[in-house]
């Protein structure tokens, strides 16, 4: 399942590893946008695979992870 950024920004913070297993609602990474810090979440629960870096530029409806069933 892909996760996409809501907003257009910087990548912030990268909250897990590649390969954690999250829950739904936990935060994967946070993007700054307009001096905002936006939390994207997981969509569900399973193992993330962060496609990003801190740093990154993102755009709004971007994949910037995916989740695997755990």
């Amino acid at each position: 399942m892909d996760v996409l950024s809501e907003v257009t920004g910087t990548v912030w913070k990268i909250v897990v590893n590649d390969g954690d297993t999250v829950q739904e609602g936990q935060t994967l990474l946070i993007v700054e946008s307009m001096k905002m810090e936006i939390p994207v979440e997981a969509p569900a629960g399973g193992q993330a695979t962060v496609l990003v870096q801190e740093g990154s530029a993102v755009e709004e409806g971007m994949v910037v992870a995916r989740m695997n069933d755990a």
